[in-house]
């Protein structure tokens, strides 16, 4: 049977976590060899790649051909190979050009894949490598910008941690702070949204974090910046991920399994506008999702399930009110009613999200299609979201004014 359309015919992803004893080549090796077994491929049918990293160039300093280093050993050799780096849109970025590239008709089997080595001995160079996500030649005009969202708002004492931790977690909390003025927004629905995401990780064997954790247990850890506390945060981590893609009509030609292949239903790319704080409605990722919607004739009310850019608690919230799921303002009541919990009306993050499952920059975006693909194959175990057949991913990165810098919205199905 001829199929149309772009489909994921393999999936791979490492746990993601701390791996001090593997390297990012390790990591890429470990990834793409699942995707490929996955799909049942072998690697001299790749016709191109596309091969995201972030940091890697802060960390080791391999700033150059970070692609063909890791990709070349495989066997991946005499193809295109193509770098990418968005910030934490970085994997899905490289997903994307994926897409294009099938689209275009020169190629009909085409890999993406996204990896990350955060960890390090050396902690002030991990935490530094956050720094350039926005214009470093302004970065106290960046600053103000974003604190003047949570104007009237004022942290408690001993609410902001003494220890280091990532820029973006002052960003998110500007965002918090904005949403407690302007909707009533409270720190114990941010708890319950943490809550959820590890309760989510406990079945997932890939997650960095899976222990339950309560929502009072959130509020009590320990602070990083009001009102996020720790759990809240995504962890620095190490992974890969990889996707394997091809063209409808290459499912047959190369006998890739057609009940096990997920189409990708659409892929929208989107960066930031020079809007005002309160334009939520011109919001990137809500363009973004407003797009991807109307490319396949579909609406929030037809998504079974989401993977969102939770790379803290607060992200979940912004998304869920920018994918339609409930009103702006609503994010944290939705969260606290239950909604987004596995068994609820349309969970999110089924796989722990970055807050629990990881964030190793470079390859969130794959990691999060992993969870979808996986998902909509019906091989979740425990955390299978019931009858799962639409999804929607949305994934961003930087920061730019009072936004991301770029955001990804994808959406999959089955057929």
């Amino acid at each position: 049977m001829h199929r149309s359309g772009i489909y994921i015919v393999g999936v791979g992803m490492t746990p993601f976590g701390k791996h001090l004893d593997w390297s990012i080549k390790d990591l890429v090796s470990r990834a793409v060899a699942d995707a490929l077994r996955d799909a049942g491929c072998t690697p001299e049918l790749i016709q191109a790649a596309y091969f995201g990293n972030s940091t890697q160039g802060h960390m080791q300093g391999q700033h150059c051909v970070r692609g063909q280093v890791a990709l070349l050993p495989l066997g991946l050799q005499g193809i295109p190979i193509v770098n990418v780096e968005n910030a934490c849109a970085t994997a899905s970025t490289a997903l994307h050009l994926a897409v294009k590239e099938l689209k275009a008709g020169d190629t009909d089997l085409v890999l993406a894949v996204g990896a990350e080595k955060l960890y390090s001995n050396d902690k002030a160079r991990t935490f530094s490598a956050f720094d350039s996500a926005w214009d470093i030649e302004t970065c106290e005009t960046n600053s103000e910008t974003l604190k003047q969202l949570g104007d009237g708002v004022s942290p408690p004492p001993g609410s902001v941690s003494e220890k280091p931790y990532s820029l973006f977690m002052d960003v998110y909390a500007a965002f918090c702070r904005y949403h407690i003025r302007e909707y009533g927004l409270t720190q114990r629905q941010l708890a319950t949204v943490a809550a959820k995401n590890r309760g989510h990780a406990r079945h997932n064997p890939s997650a960095q974090f899976r222990d339950p954790i309560t929502v009072d247990e959130v509020l009590q850890a320990p602070p990083i910046t009001f009102p996020l506390t720790l759990p809240m945060c995504s962890p620095i981590s190490d992974g890969a991920a990889a996707a394997l893609l091809c063209t409808g009509s290459a499912l047959a030609k190369y006998g890739f399994d057609h009940r096990r292949a997920i189409r990708v239903r659409a892929s929208v790319l989107r960066t930031a506008t020079a809007r005002a704080g309160d334009r939520l409605d011109q919001h990137v990722t809500r363009l973004a999702a407003e797009a991807a919607y109307s490319q396949v004739g579909l609406g929030p009310e037809d998504m079974d399930f989401a993977e969102v850019h939770d790379a803290t608690a607060m992200g979940e919230v912004i998304q869920t009110e920018n994918l339609g799921f409930c009103p702006r303002g609503g994010g944290g009541e939705f969260a606290e009613s239950g909604a987004s919990a596995l068994g609820g009306r349309l969970p999110i993050n089924p796989s722990g999200g970055l807050e629990s499952k990881g964030h190793p920059i470079g390859a969130t975006g794959l990691g999060q299609v992993f969870e979808i693909v996986t998902q909509l194959r019906d091989e979740a175990g425990p955390r299978q979201v019931a009858n799962a057949r639409l999804a929607i991913q949305e994934n961003g990165g930087g920061v730019w004014g009072v936004e991301e810098s770029v955001a990804h919205v994808g959406i999959f199905g089955r057929d």
